[in-house]
Parts: C-alpha cells; structure tokens; sequence
C-alpha cells in the first residue's frame, strides 16, 4: 500500500519547483537592475538583465528535463552529460543580453574567438549555481521522503505489532472460558452456563469495540477488568476473592486498554484454580514521581521457574505479551517484573504516570507550534 506523503509546506514537488524557479530568476533581474542603478548606467540597461534571465530561465528548464533523465546514474556519467549542455545555456545568455549591452556599450562587441569564448562564459557561475541548488533541493526532498515514508512504515508496524499482542489474548481467554461452559452445559447447570454466557457476551462485545492502540485511564480498565471477573467468578464462585487498594491520583493515569486481564486470569490460573480453598488476588495502584506503578498479587504457590526478578523469557502468552506490550508503546520507561513472596506471586507493572491532559500537551502537533 502507498504511503501519501504531504509537503509540509501544502506545496506538491511541481508547484515548489516552479515557485523557487520563477523565484530565483526573478531575483536574478531584480539583482541585475538595482546593480544598473547602483552604477549609474541608463535605466534601458535593466533590458540586458531582463532578456539574460529570462533566456536562463528558458534554457534551464532544458537543463532541469535532462537532469531528471540522468537520475540514477553514475555520477561520472552525470557530469560528462551535463559539461556541454551548461556550456551552452551560457553562451546562449550571454547572447541574448549581447545585442542590448551593444546599443549602450559598443566597444564591448568581441574581437576575437577567444573573447567570444570569454564572454560566453560570463553566466556559467549562474548556471553552475542553478544545477547546484536543483540537485540539492532535489536529494533533500527525496531524502525527506524516504525519512517520512519510512516513519509512517515503522507506525504502520507499531500499531500492527500492538494489535497482533492484544488480539492474541483474546483466543487464550476464550478458550479457557468456553470450556467452563462446556463443563457446566455437561453438568446440566443451564442457569449458570447461560449467566456466564451472557458475561461473556458482555467483555467481547467490549474487547472487540475497544482500541488496542487507545490508551484509557485506570478506573476503565477496573471496569472492563470488572466485566472479566464477573465471568471467573461463576466458575470459581466463593473460591474467587479480589481486593483492591488503587491511590486517588491513580484512577486518572492512562495505561494500555486491556493491559491487566492477562495478568488478572495468569493469577487465577496458576495460584486459585489450582488451590482447593481458592485464593485471594489482590490489584494495587500507586504513583512514584512520575511513574505509574500497578501490581498484581496472588497468594498461590508462586512461580518456581523464576529466575531473579524477571520472568523467562518464554513464559506464558499472558506475561509475554503484556511484556512486550510495555516494551513497544514505552521502550525502557515501561517494564514488568515478576518476584515470589512468602506466599503467593506479585507481577509489578511500571509505566510513566501520565493523564488525559498531560498526554495532550505532549502531542506532536502541539509540541510543533511552539
């Protein structure tokens, strides 16, 4: 798929070339004239200027369509296509501006062969001067737009990167969750197996509408969190017990939509499924300066492949992708780290602390206009 890439001067490549060509040869006459005027020569001398740059404005545009053929080109190749064609633009300014300096300056008409070469050299540092500044503006331009092209495909990336994390989640969660129906279908619990067919119902419909790449504040991802439990919690009944301690400056903070579901059902898991009594899982959130602190307890066995702080590599879809998840929306301001207690597992997410205004007020549009 093409990436449309806007000038950020609203121009497109013909319109910019044509206003910077007009732009410069005007400035050419204008130059010219004020010279004649600043010499004290007739003000009928400004015509020699004019005649000059209009015939290199001519030539030039020859120049520009034989520079564009060239492209891709070895440089060599380059200049010995160029040599004669730039020579040549100058001969012909020079003579379109000979006749006219002729009727104010006589003993300016050429002797020999040798000042004809002369003169006709005279405008070579303006041509020169041109084919520089063509081919400059010509590799920035293009140099621009492989930098923004290659910034909307790293985006693209990103977001598709996001959305592939988030989504996978989805049929880990609902595998799990489809088999409990299928437990209690076999159990004749019609009752139960159509409540929590209905919760389920519920956090889909709420899963697939949300936005992987928005970010909400934490009391919405409390209350789609809300919506998950209520599913757990027609399979586990009174064995499922959550708690929460969220700080009042914490219900504002933004965090990835959907970021502690995995972790929430990673817990139920492996520390309340697993116990005959249940368990108790426990959602705190504090701020430390300016970073956001979450963490995910749980009073199970724990996790015996623990290795320091940090979970293996390989361990768990969940963990992984929340993981990954953090890495990719934050680089290193964004971790997840993993530790046993005396009882149980505690997941610590860090992320920095940041609201609906302060995100605002870091946009790039923003940042752009000051």
């Amino acid at each position: 798929m093409a990436i449309a890439v806007p000038h950020p001067l609203g121009l497109t490549h013909k319109q910019l070339f044509w206003v910077l060509h007009l732009g410069g040869w005007l400035a050419y006459v204008g130059l010219g004239s004020l010279s004649t005027l600043a010499y004290g020569k007739p003000g009928g001398y400004a015509m020699v200027y004019l005649a000059t740059g209009a015939t290199g404005a001519a030539t030039t545009l020859g120049l520009r369509y034989l520079l564009r053929a060239c492209r891709g080109r070895p440089p060599a190749l380059q200049l010995a296509v160029m040599v004669l064609p730039i020579l040549a633009s100058s001969a012909l300014m020079e003579r379109a501006g000979r006749h006219l300096k002729l009727q104010f300056c006589p003993d300016c008409q050429p002797e020999n062969a040798l000042m004809v070469f002369a003169y006709a050299l005279g405008n070579i540092y303006v041509v020169l001067a041109w084919v520089g500044l063509y081919l400059g503006i010509t590799y920035y331009r293009k140099s621009q737009d492989e930098t923004r092209r290659a910034l909307a495909a790293r985006t693209m990336a990103h977001q598709a990167q996001l959305k592939m994390l988030r989504y996978q989640l989805n049929p880990h969660f609902l595998f799990n969750t489809l088999n409990a129906i299928s437990t209690l279908v076999l159990d004749r619990d019609n009752a139960t197996a159509n409540r929590m067919v209905q919760s389920l119902s519920a956090f889909l419909r709420h899963s697939l509408d949300s936005d992987p790449m928005q970010r909400v504040t934490l009391r919405q991802e409390l209350d789609a969190l809300t919506l998950y439990l209520d599913i757990e919690k027609v399979r586990f009944a009174e064995r499922l017990r959550v708690e929460t301690a969220i700080e009042e400056d914490c219900w504002r903070a933004l965090l990835p939509s959907l970021l502690l579901q995995p972790l929430v059902e990673n817990a139920i898991k492996y520390a309340v499924a697993r116990q005959i009594e249940g368990g108790l899982l426990r959602i705190q959130a504090h701020r430390d300066g300016d970073r956001l602190i979450v963490t995910v307890t749980d009073d199970g066995p724990g996790c015996m492949a623990l290795e320091g702080d940090t979970l293996p590599a390989g361990n768990g879809v969940g963990l992984r992708n929340t993981r990954e998840r953090l890495q990719v929306l934050y680089g290193d301001a964004g971790s997840l780290c993993a530790r046993n207690l005396v009882r149980g597992l505690q997941i610590r997410l860090q992320l920095p602390y940041e609201t609906s205004t302060s995100a605002a007020e870091r946009r790039p549009g923003r940042d752009d206009a000051r």
